[in-house]
């Protein structure tokens, strides 16, 4: 299973620069998410795209040859929309190398061609750059690297007034974003409220108060309505300006239109009551003023609560982020200073005290401490580390001081490959949401269309002043209570909160996808070595054939052993220094995967393996079947083992299965899920440790590259598998199941190799797992269901449809409050996700 590290160390900068992720503003519904797509999928080079309403970014994959963040960013302007610039920051750096002017033009031609570098100014007397950046799209790091390509060095590189890197800039720009849109919401609805609450109490006063009623009370109204729709509300015209500008509609188009009308009808009827056919007998038309204000109102609520809903779901990416300090006490011959963590390079020395967090990924050079890893691995008992141990950023060192050489930083980092993995899962979208996709495309002119009808309808019934007023009241009611709001935030909201709350529980699911796809499996297929038992055999049985000691055999096996890496080999070669045994060097060795290894020691050949791979070499093994079948009958793996072509014994090993192993086997069962072990081992091993573990079906002697025959086979019956593994040599089972699961650690999370990586607590948490799925997915059921079936119920009763039958008619300010609530309601009900508990 291929490391953090490894993973960021094979990334390339054309392989980074193909993937962009842009924050974007003025989404308000599922037609805007649509049109956004539909827009950058446009731009000629983009592969992917994908936008979620509820963190507000979009994530695109492109060819950087034919597109660029800026044509992503023009076409997204384009739609109708705004991509906010990050807060530029700027970074003084030294230089050396520099000899005259064209040194200058290079450095600086180099450091503007950096993808979110504003300016660029060096200069040759003073042997500095001064740039300024966008720092969620660079890092002074990248700056540094540019000047290096183009021939020249900054030596002792620091970026103090520099901005944090990559995941945690991310978070901070997320979040000053949503604290900017959740300031601009308070201050509308609160000047909206003030103002629509008397007017609420005026124009239902009907007169009651005095004052109001006549030409001064229906003027009043237009005082306070006017400042409410063309202040507060002018976001939404905006917008919905914008989409019309693209021949689109979205949620704003329907708030708009059900506003204005409201609002010009009431004018017309308060300036011109001439129009109305009653003004000549003194009945003055009727001013639906109180609607076109309480509609903003009650839609600014339900943003500004969207807003609080949606910053809690970002709480998981913030909470890992703030783990890693923002200062580092770097050591420099022997001077110790305080820099930012964003100044680190591979190579640099820090000093951390007890109590204080390790800012980077490292290597004890001095020192020794307990450090607890539990943010990365679950266990709440500190580890000892010493010198040439591993650490890792966000860690916390509890009892030593530690001098640690910085390997990795930034992106490269353990804990900002687990924060990047989920971003990329809150940002992906499940399979289920294309239904509300679809309807989305279609929603909007589709309610345009039903609310034309209705108020076309209406005064077809009756063509009086009151019928019209009446049906303009239809109209609106009909547009204000169709906006998709919750229908858009329906699947994202729950994507991101129950991937959220997996990466609390040391679960990383990689996206919407995955988390469908593990809610529906039904068949999981379990490596045995490292998933089932503890990955760590033990030499427990020398069997030597006539002729041979045990001691004898013993140095023989072990020294061919001791050239290879297996797990096995590991165990025979600690199982001879453990007996005192002495190992001598061996020659020309050579290993065939799944059936055994040779070489030479002391100029005699040794084979260890299987008996059918002793038998292609002329080896007769039968008299020995026996013993290695009660070996296995015990759990024991046994190898045949032939000395210059002749059966010399057996060695034998056994794996300790995983605590919690048999428990996680029940459980699954309990899920109504059918477990069953894969495995190279043979059939009588793998059957007894099956046995003690509670599985009862049982597929042995299978090499590593035909599990994924096996995977298919079970997909070729209809199963939906997952499968379980170590990421390595299951990795083509894992990428053939439905849902490929990695046990891994925080340094080791397999994220190229499956879709579910269990960082903590190894397969115990594979129940934990699918059970969350499973929630996530009834969860986002839930939201869709009540989206839908709120339209399909409101829209009618708005349009009037019941009216005949029962009288019921609902007020557009009644249904902007229920618009407001039903988006407010689908978050909530997604919220419920973080109370879902391990056990």
């Amino acid at each position: 299973m291929p490391s953090t590290a490894d993973t960021a160390r094979t990334a390339t900068p054309e392989d980074a620069a193909s993937r962009a992720d842009l924050p974007i503003e003025g989404m308000t519904c599922a037609s805007c998410v649509v049109r956004v797509e539909r827009a950058l999928k446009a731009v000629p080079g983009v592969e992917q795209a994908h936008v979620n309403l509820v963190t507000g970014r979009a994530s695109v994959t492109f060819d950087p040859s034919a597109a660029t963040r800026a044509t992503l960013t023009r076409a997204i302007e384009d739609a109708g929309y705004e991509v906010p610039q990050a807060n530029t920051t700027s970074v003084e750096l030294a230089i050396t190398g520099m000899t005259c002017a064209n040194c200058v033009r290079r450095i600086e031609t180099a450091l503007r061609a950096v993808p979110g570098v504003r300016e660029a100014t060096v200069n040759l007397v003073t042997q500095r750059a001064t740039v300024q950046f966008a720092p969620d799209t660079t890092s002074p790091r990248a700056l540094v690297e540019a000047i290096t390509r183009a021939g020249y060095s900054v030596p002792n590189f620091e970026a103090a007034p520099a901005a944090r890197a990559d995941a945690a800039t991310r978070a901070e720009v997320l979040g000053q974003s949503e604290q900017r849109e959740q300031r601009g919401l308070r201050r509308d609805f609160i000047l909206a409220a003030a103002l629509s609450v008397p007017l609420l109490v005026v124009a239902m006063s009907h007169g009651a108060i005095p004052g109001t009623e006549g030409t001064f009370g229906r003027w009043l109204q237009f005082g306070l309505a006017t400042p409410v729709v063309f202040g507060p509300g002018l976001r939404f015209l905006r917008l919905a300006w914008k989409a019309l500008r693209h021949g689109a509609a979205d949620m704003n188009t329907l708030v708009s239109i059900g506003t204005l009308a409201a609002w010009v009808y009431s004018t017309v009827a308060l300036t011109l009551p001439g129009l109305f056919p009653h003004a000549e007998h003194g009945v003055m038309p009727h001013l639906y003023y109180e609607a076109a204000a309480a509609i903003i109102s009650f839609v600014l609520l339900g943003k500004l609560l969207e807003t609080r809903a949606r910053r809690r779901l970002s709480d998981a990416v913030r909470g890992l982020v703030a783990l890693v300090p923002k200062t580092a006490r770097r050591v420099t011959d022997g001077r110790e200073d305080d820099v930012p963590v964003e100044s680190l390079v591979p190579g640099d020395h820090v000093l951390v005290r007890p109590g204080e967090r390790i800012p980077s990924d490292g290597v004890i050079v001095r020192g020794a401490s307990a450090v607890d890893e539990s943010m990365l691995t679950g266990e709440s008992i500190p580890v000892d580390k010493t010198k040439d141990a591993p650490v890792f950023g966000g860690t916390l060192n509890q009892s030593g001081a530690l001098v640690v050489r910085v390997t990795h930083t930034g992106s490269e980092t353990a804990l900002a490959r687990i924060v990047e993995a989920v971003e990329q899962a809150q940002g992906s979208r499940a399979p289920i949401a294309r239904l509300a996709d679809v309807v989305s495309s279609y929603f909007v002119p589709l309610v345009l269309a039903i609310a034309a009808v209705a108020l076309l309808a209406w005064i077809a019934v009756d063509p009086s002043a009151t019928g019209f007023a009446a049906a303009i009241e239809r109209f609106v009611a009909v547009l204000v209570i169709a906006c998709p709001c919750a229908l858009g935030l329906a699947t994202p909201a729950a994507v991101a909160v129950g991937t959220g709350r997996g990466a609390e529980l040391g679960i990383l699911v990689k996206g919407g996808a995955a988390l469908e796809a593990a809610s529906r499996v039904d068949t999981v297929l379990l490596d045995k070595t490292g998933t089932l038992t503890e990955g760590k055999p033990e030499l427990t049985d020398v069997v030597p054939d006539a002729g041979w000691s045990a001691a004898e055999l013993l140095a023989l096996v072990a020294a061919v052993e001791r050239e290879s890496e297996h797990p096995v080999a590991r165990a025979i070669v600690e199982g001879a220094r453990q007996r005192e045994i002495r190992v001598a060097q061996a020659s020309d060795f050579r290993m065939e995967p799944g059936f055994g290894i040779a070489g030479s020691v002391d100029g005699r050949a040794v084979l260890v393996g299987t008996s059918a791979w002793l038998g292609r070499s002329g080896v007769e093994a039968a008299r020995l079947e026996a013993a290695a079948e009660r070996l296995a009958e015990r759990g024991r793996t046994p190898s045949f083992v032939a000395v210059d072509g002749a059966l010399a014994g057996l060695v034998a090993v056994a794996d300790r299965p995983t605590a919690g192993a048999r428990q996680t086997i029940a459980s699954l069962r309990d899920l109504g899920i059918e477990v069953a072990m894969v495995t190279g081992d043979r059939r009588s091993t793998a059957e007894a440790i099956a046995a003690e573990l509670g599985i009862d079906r049982v597929i042995a002697e299978v090499r590593p590259e035909d599990k994924a025959q096996v995977v298919a086979s079970e997909r070729a019956r209809g199963r939906v598998v997952a499968m379980v593994g170590d990421g390595v040599n299951d990795a083509p089972a894992l990428a053939g199941a439905h849902v490929g699961v990695a046990i891994g650690t925080g340094t080791d999370i397999a994220i190229a190799a499956a879709d579910i990586a269990l960082l903590r607590g190894g397969i115990s948490s594979l129940p934990v797992a699918l059970r969350l799925a499973r929630r996530t997915l009834r969860t986002i059921r839930q939201n869709l269901f009540w989206a839908f079936v709120y339209n399909v119920i409101g829209i009618p009763i708005a349009a009037g449809a019941l009216y005949l039958w029962t009288g019921w008619l609902l007020s557009p300010v009644l249904a902007s409050a229920a618009m407001s609530l039903s988006s407010v309601s689908v978050l909530t009900n997604s919220l419920r996700l973080r109370r879902f508990a391990a056990a």
